[in-house]
């Protein structure tokens, strides 16, 4: 009597075949099968924007182990003792029996497998908007490999001069720079007021500042019709009314869970529309695992449920799956600080734990500060940066941070993400022992600084002001005194043109008398990065001055039209 334990795993992108592989790993003589409903197995579907931006040009390399081994069936079996069965649809889950009914899609044979632990690795679908004229040939997602290599021939063939990418959150933005490098014009439609929703307004602004120059962008505007002729899209019609002339459209509006396999199976889902699952990644029938793009997971912020499709959690949520269906349930998953990262051409992105607005609606006291500084030294070709801190005011707990600009961000937001994952605080930051040389970030690195300026706003030394605050004050024509504290060189290069006074940093003290009479007076003070802003205001509330703001980040973080 066969005694192996039984394993399928329903999914082959990324999750799935990360399951198998750990249960293998555990578990030597189980009978291990992944059912894959595409030709292709392991897919790094984050590396899509790039196989099509010619960033690279072999194909398999979207397929291949580090090594360079292409992950295809006759790789599973030989390496790793795994069956794969490809072009196979998983059609329906008889959990009584425990089995799975699947249908090759190529021979139209049905089948039926026995299972003792069953993984659900479904992933998600796009979402597309239900409009008229979306059949029409030219409009894509990116979300398989066949989507790749449809965008990757428009962009070998350079035939197409005019594009629409709907959708203005990561995969639209790295779609944008994949096509934009391609010489095809494109234009970005967002129905929300600002790109990159995960970024809090300020920063988003700045970076949209950043892709105008690459790409148009409407905002706050969706799709109401596409428009074609003999069945190819010729126009995209807004629902403003306005018509985008364009040949090809690649709809980027997010995905939602694939469920529909788990929902017949009667497995529970949750309010977001992901499959529900436990720290153990069990469902509601604790033989079936669920991982991956498809389930609903904890933020472990927040401790609300959230949908997180990201690729790295859904091999780390694999992994964990596998082990647990091997060996029964030895490891969990915590849950989620919601961290990603984008390249936008020369710029970047980056994010992890709450927001702003999303700490304040979980209830917390929250404390912010804006943060731009180079990620080295100038003589090193230091880039900009421009961080936003979250943290809570009463206990200095961080609870999120922003990161854009040219520089390192992505060391940035890996720093932040595991002082958040280890309930750091603002002040076990203010001190942190960070690898240090000018090649690689200054002797007080950004995310250090970025912590001294928050503590300094929580003892009631720094009193900041946002460009969005200062802005209005100067729209709303209210009695200001606006120091600029920079060189008069850097003031002809550069400066706002909002009324602000010139005295540099150096000759402050001397020149008090050209500040207002009455110290009770609001005076904001700003330089480049706000750096001779903060202390041109300590020098003046040493001197008695009661209502001195910085602007935060200075001039850098300044998204509205400048003067210069």
């Amino acid at each position: 009597m066969n005694t192996h334990k039984k394993i399928i795993v329903i999914g082959g992108s990324a999750a799935g075949p990360k399951a198998a592989s750990k249960a293998r790993r555990m578990d030597e003589f189980a009978e291990i099968t992944i059912l894959q409903k595409d030709n292709d197995l392991s897919m790094a579907s984050c590396g899509f924007p790039y196989y099509v931006g010619g960033f690279f040009d072999d194909r398999n390399m979207l397929l291949s182990t580090p090594t360079g081994v292409v992950r295809d069936q006759k790789f599973y079996l030989n390496a790793k003792g795994i069956q794969a069965k490809t072009n196979t649809l998983a059609t329906f889950i008889d959990r009584k029996n425990k089995r799975v009914d699947y249908k090759d899609l190529e021979t139209g044979k049905k089948g039926r497998i026995d299972y003792d632990k069953l993984i659900l690795a479904t992933g998600a679908k796009p979402k597309l908007p239900p409009v008229e004229g979306i059949d029409l040939e030219g409009i894509t997602t990116l979300q398989s490999m066949r989507d790749a290599d449809y965008l990757r021939k428009i962009r070998d063939d350079k035939q197409i001069k005019k594009a629409v990418v709907i959708g203005g959150g990561l995969i639209g933005i790295e779609t944008t720079e994949a096509l934009q490098l391609a010489g095809i014009e494109i234009t970005i439609i967002e129905m929300l007021p600002q790109l990159l929703n995960f970024l809090d307004y300020e920063l988003a602004k700045l970076v949209e500042n950043y892709i105008k120059t690459k790409a148009n962008i409407i905002t706050g505007s969706g799709v109401a019709k596409f428009i074609g002729e003999n069945g190819k899209l010729t126009a995209v019609k807004l629902q403003n009314g306005t018509e985008i002339h364009c040949e090809l459209a690649v709809v980027a509006m997010g995905v939602a869970p694939n469920i529909s396999l788990a929902k017949e199976a009667g497995i529970q889902t949750g309010e977001l529309g992901g499959i529900l699952v436990n720290d153990f990644m069990q469902t509601s029938d604790p033989d079936i695992y669920a991982v991956g793009d498809c389930i609903e997971t904890k933020n472990i912020i927040s401790h609300a449920n959230v949908l997180a499709p990201y690729g790295d959690l859904a091999n780390l949520q694999g992994r964990v799956a596998g082990e647990n269906a091997a060996t029964e349930n030895s490891v969990i998953y915590p849950g989620t600080i919601q961290t990603g990262i984008c390249k936008v051409f020369d710029y970047h992105v980056g994010a992890t734990g709450l927001s702003e607005h999303m700490a304040k609606t979980a209830g917390n006291d929250v404390i912010s500060v804006i943060n731009a500084s180079p990620d080295k030294p100038g003589f090193m070709q230091g880039k900009l940066l421009i961080t936003k801190l979250i943290a809570q005011k009463s206990t200095g707990r961080i609870l999120g941070a922003k990161c854009i600009g040219p520089g390192d961000v992505s060391k940035q937001i890996a720093i932040w993400a595991m002082a958040i994952k280890g309930n750091l605080t603002v002040d076990d930051m203010t001190n942190a022992d960070l690898p240090y040389a000018p090649p690689f970030s200054l002797a007080i690195d950004h995310s250090i600084a970025t912590a001294h300026i928050m503590q300094n706003k929580i003892k009631g030394r720094f009193n900041g002001i946002r460009a969005t605050e200062l802005k209005q004050k100067v729209d709303n024509n209210e009695d200001l005194f606006i120091l600029d504290a920079r060189g008069p060189d850097e003031y002809e290069v550069m400066r706002l043109g909002i009324g602000e006074t010139l005295i540099p940093l150096g000759k402050l003290r001397q020149r008090l008398d050209e500040l207002p009479k009455d110290k009770n007076k609001e005076i904001i003070a700003l330089c480049k990065i706000s750096l001779r802003g903060y202390e041109a205001a300590v020098l003046l509330m040493a001197h008695g001055y009661t209502n001195v703001k910085v602007l935060e980040g200075g001039i850098m973080a300044w998204h509205f039209p400048r003067e210069k």
